[in-house]
C-alpha cells in the first residue's frame, strides 16, 4: 500500500470534486414526472460540506445504475459508473493508509449500520397507496426508488462472514422494500434477499422466518418485470429456512401460490421458463409430498409439453423427471396420462429444432417409469406400442427391459410403498439408500 496518499479528509474533498465535475458534464435528458431528479440528488450528496457516508451513497447510486433499467438511472453512462467505482476504491485506499477501516469490504461494513437505517426510513415514507398523486408523494417515491438501489448495492458489497453480522439491518430494510407499492423498490429488496441467502449461514433468517416467507407469498403475484426475482427469492429462502422440514406449511403455501398464479396465465413464456428453471430445490426438499400436488403440477406440465417452444418442453421434461425420481408416482392416477402425453410429444418432435435432445429426454423418462412401475407401465404403454411413429421408441424400451431382465435385477421394476419402506426380512438395505433408488420391496400399488 502506498504511503503517498493524502489524509482522508483531503482526499475525500478531492474525490467529491472530481466525481461532481463528471456528473455535471454528463447530459441529463430524462423525462421525469417527479420534482426530485437523480442529478439533483447526486449534487446534494457530493456537495463540498457532505460527509463520507453521503459520498459513498453517491458512489452507490452511480454504480447501481449498471444493473438498472429504471428511467431514474438509465441516463447514467458506463464511464460515470466506472468513475464512481474508482473513486470509492481510492477512498478505501486512503482510509487504509491512515488505518481507518482497512480493506474495501470493511469500509462498507463500518458504514452499513449508519446508512441502512436512513435508507429504510426514506423508503418507508412512500410505502402508501400510490393513488396519492401529490407532488410530495411523487418526490418521496422517487427518493424511495433511489434509496432501494443504494440499499441493494450496499448489501451486494458484503459477503460471508461479515454479512451475517448485518442481517438485522438487511432483513428490516429488505422487508420494507417488499412492502412498497413500486415494482422497482420491491425488486431491489428481492435481489438483496437473494444475495443474503447465498452468503450467510442458514440460521441467520430463523428469527424472522415466518415474517420473511409471508412477504414472499404476498409478492408472488408480481409484475412480469420482477417475477424472476420473486421466484428465486422464495425458493432460496424457504429451502434455507426450512431445509430440514419438508412438511413445513411454508413449502405448501409458496408452491401452491406459484402454481395457482401460473394457472392464470400458462401461456406466458417468460414466467413459465423462470419457474421451470428455478423450482427444482423446492421439489427436492418436498420429495414424496409432491404427490399431493399432482392435480396442480401435472396439468401445467402436460400443457407445456406441447407448446411451440423447445426450451419450455425440455424444462418441463426435466421437472417431470425430478417428480418421478422423487415420488415414483406412488398412488398417483397420472401414470397412464403421463405415458400418453410423452408419446404424443415424441411424435411432435419431427419438426422441432431440438428434436434429438427432446427424444432422448422422453426416452430416459419412459425408461425410468418402466423401471419403477413395471407391469403398470407395460399396461399403459401397450396402447402406443403399435403406433408406426413410435417404432424406434418402442424398440429402445424393449432393449432397456431386456437388459435389466438379463442382469437379474428385477428390483428395478418394484415401486415404493406409500405407507413406508418395508424391506424383506433379512435385508441389509439401509433406509437412506431406499430413498434414492428402488429396492426389493413389496408391491402395494
Amino acid at each position: 500500500m502506498t504511503n503517498s496518499l493524502p489524509n482522508v479528509p483531503g482526499r475525500l474533498t478531492e474525490l467529491k470534486k472530481q466525481l461532481l465535475d463528471s456528473v455535471l458534464k454528463t447530459p441529463y435528458s430524462t423525462q421525469e414526472t417527479s420534482r426530485v431528479s437523480t442529478r439533483s440528488a447526486l449534487e446534494s450528496l457530493l456537495s463540498p460540506d457532505s460527509y463520507m457516508d453521503r459520498f459513498v451513497l453517491a458512489c452507490a447510486l452511480l454504480s447501481s445504475s449498471r444493473s438498472s433499467t429504471h428511467e431514474l438511472l438509465t441516463w447514467i453512462p458506463d464511464h460515470l459508473s466506472t468513475a464512481a467505482e474508482t473513486a470509492f476504491s481510492d477512498l478505501t485506499k486512503a482510509c487504509d493508509a491512515v488505518a481507518w477501516f482497512g480493506e474495501k469490504q470493511k469500509l462498507v461494513v463500518q458504514l452499513f449500520p449508519v446508512i441502512v437505517p436512513v435508507l429504510n426510513d426514506t423508503i418507508k415514507k412512500s410505502s402508501i397507496d400510490k393513488s396519492d398523486e401529490t407532488d410530495e408523494f411523487s418526490a418521496a417515491s422517487t427518493r424511495a426508488i433511489l434509496a432501494a438501489n443504494q440499499f441493494r448495492w450496499f448489501v451486494c458489497q458484503i459477503e460471508y462472514p461479515d454479512l451475517d453480522k448485518m442481517m438485522n439491518f438487511v432483513i428490516h430494510c429488505a422487508l420494507t422494500c417488499l412492502d412498497h407499492w413500486s415494482p422497482e423498490v420491491k425488486g431491489q429488496g428481492m435481489i438483496s434477499f437473494i444475495h443474503a441467502a447465498k452468503n450467510v449461514n442458514a440460521g441467520a433468517f430463523d428469527l424472522y422466518g415466518d415474517m420473511i416467507l409471508g412477504a414472499c407469498c404476498q409478492n408472488i403475484a408480481s409484475t412480469d418485470a420482477i417475477w424472476q426475482y420473486v421466484v428465486e427469492m422464495s425458493v432460496l429462502l424457504v429451502t434455507c429456512i426450512h431445509r430440514d422440514n419438508p412438511r413445513s406449511l411454508w413449502f405448501q403455501k409458496i408452491l401452491t401460490e406459484m402454481l395457482i398464479h401460473l394457472e392464470r396465465q400458462p401461456w406466458n413464456r417468460e414466467r413459465r421458463i423462470v419457474w421451470l428453471t428455478l423450482i427444482d430445490p423446492i421439489f427436492n426438499s418436498m420429495r414424496l409430498l409432491l404427490v399431493a400436488y399432482s392435480e396442480l403440477i401435472f396439468p401445467l406440465l402436460f400443457q407445456w409439453l406441447h407448446v411451440d417452444d423447445d426450451e419450455t418442453v425440455l424444462l418441463a421434461l426435466k421437472r417431470l423427471h425430478t417428480i418421478v425420481r422423487l415420488t415414483w408416482l406412488v398412488k398417483s392416477p397420472y401414470l397412464e396420462k403421463l405415458v400418453k402425453e410423452l408419446a404424443v410429444s415424441y411424435k411432435k418432435t419431427t419438426l422441432r429444432k431440438a428434436r434429438e435432445e427432446i427424444r432422448t429426454s422422453i426416452l430416459n423418462l419412459l425408461i425410468m417409469l418402466q423401471q419403477y412401475k413395471g407391469i403398470q407401465f407395460d399396461r399403459a404403454w401397450i396402447k402406443h406400442r403399435d403406433d408406426p411413429y413410435l417404432t424406434t421408441l418402442d424398440h429402445n424400451l424393449s432393449v432397456s427391459r431386456d437388459y435389466y431382465l438379463m442382469s437379474n435385477r428385477p428390483e428395478f421394476f418394484q415401486p415404493l410403498r406409500i405407507d413406508g419402506i418395508k424391506t424383506k426380512e433379512g435385508s441389509k438395505l439401509k433406509a437412506e439408500e431406499t430413498e434414492s433408488k428402488p429396492g426389493k420391496m413389496k408391491i402395494d400399488d
